[in-house]
């Protein structure tokens, strides 16, 4: 393949989603931030199944973006998200046949395969109620800043349904523990935001009124760092939890190498024998 054949072939490939017309959320892009805002606010901003389907297309589209560094997803006004949509979800779910029921459980958790493949970090701002697939939306993100106020859930059964949604069984485990896990999946009962800081579910909490800005400015260092190398990070963490030890050691190896032939790496060296801070461009 030429030279000009290979840049034809990645341009294809390549794409912008500053100019994304999302039509289920809220979508901007500032210096390679892009923030994802659930906006039914009258509902606590309940999903649908057209923002599902959408959340799960950008998600895989922002694989193969070059003007986003970072995602922020937030709820607007007071909440995060009380999951799916009743009256728009769950009472259609119910006259549904298996095969179409299978459709739609599988479509759901590819949004959280799409937002654990996406190289991108994705940081969760939560305010309020984190409830259902809301919660499920937070587990899936990357890091996740809080309130004392929110109030996290996995309603699944609640509602006659096992714990084991998108991935829950797997997932929130390794961020909280085995029995913790376990008691929020059967008891679908809430945890506050002092409880679920305390038990590793939320990086950190913040008054509400500094919340999406303190989410902002987090994504906003990551967009400074080396982002290709985050990519490799998120891959990593994502991709050891079925290794063993001395494949995750190998793994990483290759990893390293990898990023140790990129030019931010070498920026970073010369920045240090200059005595001065690293400019990384995430190449």
């Amino acid at each position: 393949m030429t030279r000009s054949a290979a840049d034809a072939l990645l341009a294809g490939n390549r794409t912008t989603l500053a100019t994304y017309d999302a039509k289920h959320f809220g979508w901007s892009v500032n210096a390679g931030v892009a923030t994802v805002t659930l906006n039914r606010p009258e509902r606590k901003n309940p999903l649908t199944f057209e923002s599902y389907a959408e959340l799960r297309d950008l998600f895989r589209q922002l694989a193969y973006a070059t003007d986003v560094k970072t995602v922020v997803i937030h709820g607007a006004d007071e909440n995060f998200c009380s999951g799916g949509d009743v009256h728009e979800i769950i009472g259609p779910l119910i006259d549904l046949p298996m095969p179409e029921l299978l459709l739609f459980t599988r479509m759901t958790g590819d949004l959280v395969k799409a937002m654990r493949h996406c190289p991108q970090p994705i940081i969760a701002a939560i305010d309020g109620v984190c409830a259902g697939a809301g919660a499920i939306l937070a587990m899936a993100s990357d890091m996740r800043l809080s309130t004392a106020r929110s109030k996290l859930a996995f309603l699944f059964s609640r509602v006659g349904l096992a714990g084991c949604d998108m991935g829950a069984c797997s997932i929130l485990p390794r961020i909280i523990g085995q029995g913790r896990a376990a008691e929020l999946l059967y008891t679908g009962r809430s945890a506050s935001g002092e409880e679920g800081y305390a038990w590793g579910f939320y990086n950190r909490l913040c008054a509400p009124e500094a919340l999406l800005d303190e989410a902002l400015k987090l994504a906003a260092d990551l967009v400074a760092g080396p982002t290709f190398a985050h990519g490799i990070t998120k891959k990593m963490l994502h991709q050891e939890w079925s290794m063993s030890i001395d494949e995750a050691i190998e793994s990483e190896a290759q990893a390293q190498a990898i990023c140790m032939t990129t030019r931010d790496f070498e920026r970073a060296y010369r920045a240090f024998a200059a005595k001065s801070r690293p400019v990384f461009e995430g190449d």
